[in-house]
């Protein structure tokens, strides 16, 4: 048998298994974690209360609209420190009353569920604490927060209140997101070699990049493989090699930042490596914002999305160039198989997870993005300034909690 029709043949065995498994394995997992939420969400009726900050991040990619979407969802409470913005939501979300505080809003209205919506982060921290210790649930816009001192604050009052988290890493809910580690485990690319990651490379290229974008990637990374156990990273800032000198605020409440262009690999349990870089004004329609899994047989990508592009190659060359191959559709039903899933949850960005919480709640489950998980992508980022400032690998988890452009930089003379 020659190599391309072994090839062919594997193509084909996967093709019919997949299309033999249509809404089964991981895709029937999703659908049944669907189900049982919109079963449970008949037994009980859930009150919740969104928090904002108009000007300072708003409600993010429309968190407090989310909620509409949901029949046993009652929206109680309304918060922003912005009063017309606080008006304008009264407006959008059909309310007669708002807060400028969220803790007055959370301590007189008491909802089951609060949900952190401003996009900037430098109050996720105390909204999601204030939550936690009132015995609140939490949905929460991404990034997580800015430091490692504050994700384990986060993540001490979540598991101390017993209360639920998820993130709003819209990829981490996607059926695609589940065939595709089904099909890896199926040995649709052989054995995992590498991840190849980038952020957008747009005017964020580099370390706004990294913590805002790169954290979707890192959120598939470590689904798909698992935590990292060390990080090797480079930073540079109009060439030269970012120094202490370079630190400055970063935007929308994101902690120091530093560099325009970010090279950094970190090494995966099973001994493969990843990949991410970016570098600033090298793109502008996102089209290398994605994730490429490298193995000995061939290449799965998956972009970001709550039904994200999907492609296989089955290519050990990895080019299809050189040996012919083409790039093939991935639905959550397999490869080159029609997509069964179509309804509207599909295509919101918040659907799916907020679904998630809900049957977290009733099962008393973790829920798919934990506010350990959260904590976790924001340490890989994180990895990245640490091993620069140390100028060689670092070990995950990291040692010190501290902010790592916080603190002195070796010395690199």
């Amino acid at each position: 048998m020659t190599q391309e029709t072994s090839r062919i043949s594997r193509r084909n065995f996967l093709q019919e298994s997949a299309t033999a498994s249509i809404l089964g394995g991981a895709a029937m997992a999703v659908a049944s974690s669907n189900t049982a939420a919109e079963q449970s969400s008949r037994r009980r009726k859930y009150r919740i209360g969104v928090m904002g900050s108009t000007g300072r991040g708003n409600f993010g990619h429309e968190l407090d609209e989310a909620w509409l979407a949901f029949p046993n969802c009652e929206i109680v409470g309304l918060s922003d420190d912005n009063e017309s913005g606080r008006r304008e939501a009264e407006k959008r979300l059909s309310l007669d009353k708002s807060f400028a505080d969220f803790r007055t809003m959370l301590d007189e209205t008491k909802p089951d569920i609060a949900c952190v919506c401003p996009r900037w982060v430098d109050k996720h921290r105390d909204m999601a604490v204030a939550a936690a210790e009132r015995g609140i649930h939490v949905y929460m816009e991404k990034p997580f927060v800015p430091s490692l001192e504050q994700a384990d604050e986060v993540v001490a009052a979540v598991e101390s209140n017993g209360v639920k988290f998820n993130l709003a890493l819209w990829t981490h809910f996607s059926p695609k997101l589940h065939r595709v580690k089904q099909l890896i485990a199926d040995g649709a690319i052989g054995t995992v070699l590498e991840y190849r990651a980038r952020g957008k490379s747009d005017w964020r290229g580099g370390a706004e990049d990294l913590r805002v974008l790169g954290i979707h990637v890192f959120d598939i990374v470590r689904y798909l493989g698992g935590a990292p156990d060390w990080c090797f990273a480079h930073m540079t800032e109009n060439g030269r090699p970012v120094t202490k000198n370079d630190v400055v605020e970063g935007k929308e409440g994101l902690g120091p930042f530093a560099g325009d262009a970010i090279n950094a690999m970190w090494g995966m349990p099973d001994g493969s490596t990843v990949y991410f870089a970016s570098h600033r004004e090298m793109q502008r329609d996102m089209a290398r914002f994605a994730l490429q899994i490298h193995g000995s047989e061939g290449i799965l990508e998956i972009q970001e999305g709550t039904m994200p592009p999907v492609k296989y190659l089955n290519d050990p060359t990895w080019s299809p160039g050189r040996s012919g191959s083409q790039w093939q559709d991935v639905s959550s039903a397999g490869i080159d198989v029609p997509e069964p899933l179509t309804g509207p949850e599909y295509v919101a960005r918040h659907t799916l997870a907020i679904r998630d919480l809900l049957d977290a709640i009733e099962n008393n489950r973790e829920p798919l993005c934990s506010a350990q998980d959260s904590r976790a992508v924001t340490e890989m980022a994180l990895s990245v300034f640490e091993s620069h400032r140390q100028g060689k690998p670092v070990s995950l988890p990291l040692k010190s909690r501290v902010h790592p452009l916080t603190m002195p930089f070796a010395d690199r003379a």
